[in-house]
């Protein structure tokens, strides 16, 4: 026979609430990502015929459908957009790697240092405003046409606004929790590190969030103006053909594809964020 502690339903009552909770909020965001999934579609339907846009060179939703899953070589295409769609994801994580962890190292640096960050922020900014298209002449130069250029690439468009977000984090820490620390013997780096960061969790979420569909968006471009390889490519390769079926297949895909992981990075955050006591992406 067991007998059961008095306290044990109420230590084990903010557990439940709490994966309640949880359960909520990713059936909400997963609710209203389909809602604006839904809107998109309306807006697309709507917009072709508005604009009276030819069929051979609009594709309606259902056409889309159809060149995916019941035309002849639908299952073809699948595999190969399949296979396309591992070599883009593969790209945007190596940039979205590149870029977040150097605007993570680059935002401890900023805190630390008036003097890095009149250096640091500038160049940042520099690069986030000069277009990839001028820049990728020389990048191919200088690093060649392989995860070099793609890293380097993806993550110019995923690193500044991570920069900024992170920044910001690390100086949300209050002046009495760094001077505790600080009494306590402990150095400015372990208040960046045991204070900072923590603090900081939302912001590198919403970093996170911006620089997934950046990395992804860093990779197309890459794979179109120097790798020759993946979706990128395959989009501008397809149009030149005039393949306009499979170029809005593409398109959808990918668009899709960043959608979803929009949407896991966002769920992530929930969940972290709720171990931390601290609310979650409400949007």
């Amino acid at each position: 026979m067991t007998t059961m502690l008095p306290g044990a339903d109420r230590a084990t009552a903010p557990a439940a609430g709490r994966t309640g909770s949880l359960l909520w909020t990713a059936l909400r965001q997963v609710g209203t990502t389909l809602l604006v999934v839904g809107i998109v579609v309306l807006l697309w339907i709507a917009a072709l015929r508005l604009w009276d846009v030819s069929p051979y060179v609009g594709k309606t939703p259902a056409e889309v459908w159809t060149t995916l899953f019941a035309d002849d070589d639908s299952a073809e295409l699948r595999g190969e957009i399949w296979a396309l769609l591992q070599q883009t994801l593969t790209d945007a994580a190596v940039g979205f790697a590149a870029g977040m962890l150097t605007a993570i190292v680059l935002a401890g640096v900023v805190v630390r240092s008036k003097v890095l960050e009149g250096a640091v922020m500038p160049v940042a900014l520099v690069l986030q405003t000069v277009p990839l298209i001028a820049l990728a002449p020389i990048l191919i130069l200088l690093v060649g046409r392989g995860y070099g250029v793609v890293a380097i690439m993806s993550a110019i468009v995923v690193l500044f606004p991570a920069l900024v977000n992170i920044v910001l984090g690390l100086r949300s820490v209050t002046p009495q929790m760094r001077d505790l620390v600080l009494v306590y013997g402990g150095s400015p780096s372990t208040v960046l590190l045991r204070v900072g960061f923590p603090s900081a969790l939302p912001a590198l979420f919403a970093s996170v969030r911006i620089a997934v569909p950046g990395a992804l968006t860093g990779a197309l471009l890459a794979e179109w103006l120097a790798t020759g390889k993946g979706i990128g490519y395959a989009v501008v390769s397809a149009a030149g053909r005039s393949q306009n079926a499979r170029v809005w297949a593409l398109v959808v895909v990918v668009s899709l594809t960043a959608l979803v992981l929009y949407l896991l990075a966002q769920l992530v955050e929930t969940v972290v964020l709720s171990r931390f006591g601290r609310p979650g992406s409400a949007s």
